[in-house]
């Protein structure tokens, strides 16, 4: 067999569905594919957060839509096969589902015609999940028995006539429209000429499952002038039923406290990801493009030989998860586990930190009362004796922490774990891109992040001053402060978490704009 005939076949592709809007939405296998992929083909509709999930791979922008310059469809399909014929692995990632008004079934015949192998991933389709996100169910019992899922886009050469549009109106229950803004005046008539109710409630969904999802509701009669005043466009889906009627009751989605807020969060990435999805569980719409990113130890050396002497310790000192990571990394290299701790005790600043380490079947002994160094010291100071220290941290920490553990007569060892630099040149450019938008917050979670945002902005600082500025702690207020910036809120506890639960509150009550 030749080299070619082996690498085809062995090639397969994955037609994956990215879901609409939440990246939530995708499957888990749909998720680990992307985690082994080595070129991913991704839809303009596919949640750019996806990507996340494969790093590794080759990423290429294929998506398609209407009015813009984009990947034609024939080009789309050799590319499948041109990279389906190397042996690697290939994932053709479609917003929704791939076999729903998604062309998935076209390129799976033209792989199948090929001798590829292949393989469908479903996912929630457009329908489904921006109907179930604006509060309209497709079905009910005494409302709705049966749905039609039909795009208004025509198969170019083809003619667009109502006669179809005619019968579907009393032929099914709920009618769901795709593709069909640019025709919505045509599609509605058509459906009241064919007997449907002109009273019938009707709804158009645009950008669903996503925090800056809009939903219009009118009767079926005058959706289309109403879509058109309120500047509705594609991407949207158009729902006609007695259905729609339900939202009244049953939307929630946009009844969270943070729906549509969109949030700057300039933590690094891996962080980020994190904040990204606590804020997305209260509707908000997060921004991640980070002010600083974390490098490693000035010395690497000298992290290596502390740890592998790290029993002779009486306490292991954590201030951050970065630096309870860049341990746990260091037990895997190594293939050891917590025993490497002889009879060390462990103390952490933030719940983040503590339950990292749980994760890692490493239980904190001490957690601070609160989430910063003086109340962390305060702690130890109380348990006396402290011994020998190691404090694992950031190199341009405070020294707070360390200087008020020797002044009680603890030897203390600090290691620098870790460092952070300022973002640079296009990661830089992006920042200052997000903070042009239209923003209604900027989450700042340390001192470290408000020096490098500054520092990023440089001549253009006075972008932070349109924009409500939050903070996770004292800390980071302080040194906000002494850069000429408003804290806007403060969180109690300092935590995200925390702040997110201050400021979901303040909007509540009405003291927050």
């Amino acid at each position: 067999m030749s080299e070619e005939s082996a690498l085809l076949e062995q090639a397969k592709v994955s037609l994956v569905g990215a879901g609409p809007g939440d990246p939530d939405l995708i499957s888990v296998r749909g998720a680990r594919l992307l985690s082994e992929a080595d070129i991913v083909l991704y839809d303009a509709l596919s949640h750019p957060e996806l990507l996340d999930y494969c790093p590794q791979a080759e990423i290429l922008d294929v998506g398609k839509r209407y009015g813009r310059r984009a990947t034609p469809q024939p080009e789309i399909t050799e590319l499948l096969l041109k990279y389906a014929a190397t042996g690697k692995k290939v994932v053709r990632l479609k917003g929704g589902d791939p076999i729903i008004f998604a062309r998935g079934s076209e390129e799976a015949l033209a792989l199948a015609e090929a001798g590829i192998s292949f393989e469908f991933v479903p996912s929630s389709t457009s329908a489904v999940a921006a109907s179930a996100f604006a509060g309209i169910p497709l079905t009910h019992r005494e409302l709705s028995s049966s749905v039609t899922l039909i795009t208004g886009s025509d198969r170019e050469g083809k003619e667009w006539s109502p006669e179809a549009w005619r019968k579907l109106a009393t032929a099914t229950g709920t009618i769901c429209v795709y593709m069909g803004m640019r025709r919505i005046e045509e599609i509605t008539q058509a459906i009241i000429d064919g007997g449907r109710d002109p009273s019938t409630p009707a709804a158009v969904i645009r950008w669903g499952a996503r925090p800056n999802q809009r939903v219009l509701v009118a009767p079926v009669a005058e959706i289309a002038r109403e879509a058109r005043a309120a500047g509705l466009a594609s991407p949207a889906i158009i729902v006609v039923g007695e259905v729609v009627a339900l939202r009244e009751k049953l939307r929630w989605y946009d009844r969270r406290p943070l729906f549509g807020r969109r949030v700057l969060v300039p933590r690094p990435r891996h962080q980020a990801k994190e904040t990204a999805v606590a804020l997305r569980a209260r509707g908000a719409d997060p921004l991640m493009h980070p002010a600083i990113e974390l490098t490693q130890a000035p010395d690497p050396g000298l992290v290596e030989r502390t740890l592998a002497q790290v029993d002779r310790y009486d306490w292991v000192v954590f201030t951050s998860a970065n630096g309870a990571r860049v341990f746990c990394d260091y037990l895997g290299k190594h293939r050891k586990d917590a025993r490497v701790l002889g009879s060390a005790r462990i103390a952490v600043i933030g719940s983040r930190t503590a339950d990292y380490l749980k994760s890692r079947n490493i239980i904190p002994d001490l957690i601070a009362r609160e989430f910063v160094a003086e109340s962390l010291a305060e702690d130890l100071l109380n348990i006396g004796n402290l011994g020998r220290v190691l404090l694992l941290r950031a190199e341009e920490a405070r020294d707070v922490l360390p200087e008020q553990l020797i002044a009680s007569g603890a030897i203390v060892d600090v290691v620098p774990a870790y460092a952070t630099k300022k973002v640079e040149g296009e990661a830089q450019a992006r920042l200052l891109e997000a903070l042009e938008q239209s923003l209604d917050a900027v989450l700042l979670t340390s001192s470290s992040m408000v020096d490098s945002l500054v520092v990023a902005c440089g001549s253009q600082k006075s972008l932070l001053d349109r924009v409500a500025l939050l903070s996770i702690g004292p800390i980071t207020s302080a040194t906000m402060r002494r850069h000429g910036l408003q804290v806007a809120l403060e969180a109690p506890v300092h935590t995200i978490e925390g702040i997110l639960n201050a400021w979901t509150e303040a909007i509540l009550e009405g003291t927050f704009p």
